[in-house]
């Protein structure tokens, strides 16, 4: 694992650049002011489908009162929430890492949280998660937990989150699908609709092949530059070919490129309406499982995008890591109190990271972006996940290739590392990935006499794991619904 930042032949000498070079510390990190405003930009135009996605799967949900949310107020919160949050990380964390509405955390909001109470109540539950979530970094807590974990782990978990981006590429592509009715094969996915075909994929696979060589001939700028090539050519295909199956995103020509934001969400929340709606009891649980999907993807994510800018210290900790996860705490609150689920930082931001970023102010153009979001949706959302997602796949690449420092032959590392890299894509959960290696690595060591290595934050976190994976027993155990 990189343990400085890495310097590219082309790199400059290291210079002071002045107040936002010496705040930033961008010569410092080995990086340029063009190579972070790059950086911002291919975060943002991989990650913008959340401005789309978001509204649809919240808003396609029903509470317990039959009331859906608003999918114009869903996308301004969205945006307002990713862009206030994101510019904050960049200023206060200085990091290249990006925060929007957790996908996956939605999704459990939508289907598992709302049906039980009000969209209100639903919400609170949120806040009340990212203020458990602060008091666990204030305490030092989840810090430590971090801080506990053995380096090859950490490690297994960067290549975890390559193997997931990519998959995540090809996924939002459609160059991998779900077999429609998969209970009568074995094979649970396929090649586009058992074949490639279509425009939309003819967009994506060159876009692959683009990125490709772009990034082998070291172009600056080759994944920006990538998105934009084929965010073109999908427009040109679009116009002459009408095209109908680009999925979340499509990129027509808006009609009017300005939106009027519609704060009507913020501040839609009631704090302690969950208890009196679902019981004490299932709230509890409930919070537990919001707590460790977001305690857990917001560590992978972190140590995976730092690992992989080089900025890791010489014991492997991430720099500033206290603030980072406060940060990260306060956009889970942030998020329930606009309505738009809980903010989490995204592993998108690898892309900004592989387009050379290495600091905050990469953050800072991610950031502006979704400000800019609120009035320009129809513009800034024309990128058809087509054009973006290659970068996705070669950035999974780049992350891939930390394997090479986990040590295959001590098996007692190397097989919770094995578990951790390869649960992590195939059950869609950065969470998932990082519970099965945590619970691999205490059991293995607790097996061959070894037990004391191991830290006690990591037998508490396996444990907690434990129940994480059994909770659904575990309710219907407790008769609960």
């Amino acid at each position: 694992m990189q343990t400085s930042p890495a310097r590219p032949a082309d790199a400059p000498p290291r210079r002071d650049g002045g107040p936002i070079d010496r705040y930033f510390r961008i010569s410092e990190r080995g990086s340029t002011l063009n190579r972070e405003i790059r950086g911002g930009f291919a975060t943002f135009f991989t990650m913008a489908y959340i401005l789309v996605l978001n509204p649809i799967i919240l808003g396609s949900a029903e509470d317990k009162f039959g009331q859906q949310l608003d999918g114009a107020q869903l996308a301004t919160a969205t945006a307002l929430v990713a862009g206030v949050m994101t510019l904050i990380m960049g200023v206060g964390g200085n990091l290249p890492l990006a925060l929007a509405a957790g996908l996956g955390i939605n999704v459990i909001v939508a289907v598992q949280v709302a049906p039980l109470m009000a969209w209100e109540d639903a919400m609170g539950l949120i806040v009340l998660e990212g203020l458990l979530i602060s008091i666990l970094v204030m305490t030092g807590l989840r810090e430590a937990v971090m801080h506990a974990i053995p380096q090859p782990l950490k490690q297994a978990i960067s290549v975890g989150i390559g193997l997931f981006i990519a998959f995540i590429g090809l996924v939002d592509a459609g160059f991998v699908t779900r077999i429609p009715d998969a209970a009568k094969t074995t094979v649970p996915v396929q090649l586009g609709t058992g074949t490639l075909t279509g425009w939309p994929m003819l967009v994506f696979c060159l876009g692959v092949l683009l990125t490709i060589v772009l990034v082998t001939r070291k172009v600056k700028g080759a994944i920006l530059i990538s998105i934009v090539v084929m965010t073109v050519a999908a427009i040109v295909i679009n116009e002459f070919a009408e095209v109908k199956n680009w999925g979340v995103t499509s990129p027509d020509l808006p009609g009017n490129p300005v939106a009027a934001p519609d704060f009507g969400l913020v501040g839609a929340f009631d704090l302690f309406g969950a208890f009196g709606q679902a019981g004490i009891l299932t709230v509890v649980l409930l919070i537990f499982a919001l707590i460790l999907s977001d305690f857990f993807d917001t560590m992978g994510t972190i140590v995976g995008v730092t690992a992989e800018a080089g900025l890791l210290d010489e014991r492997g900790q991430v720099p500033g890591l206290g603030r980072v996860l406060l940060i990260d705490g306060g956009a889970a609150v942030a998020g329930g109190a606009c309505s738009s689920s809980s903010a989490t930082t995204y592993i998108e931001s690898a892309a900004g990271v592989g387009e050379g970023a290495r600091t905050g102010f990469a953050s800072l153009i991610t950031g502006s972006l979704f400000g800019l979001a609120l009035f320009l949706t129809p513009v800034l959302t024309m990128v058809p996940l087509q054009a973006a997602s290659p970068a996705l796949v070669v950035v999974g690449f780049l992350m891939m290739t930390q394997v090479k420092h986990i040590d295959w032959d001590r098996y007692e590392l190397a097989i919770p590392a094995f578990l951790t890299i390869t649960v992590m894509p195939f059950t869609y959960s950065i969470t998932n990935g990082i519970g099965a290696g945590f619970i691999a690595y205490v059991f293995i060591k607790a097996c061959v006499g070894k037990a004391r290595e191991v830290h006690w934050l990591l037998w508490v976190s396996a444990l907690l794991f434990l129940v994480y994976f059994a909770i659904e027993p575990l309710k219907m155990l407790l008769g609960i619904k």
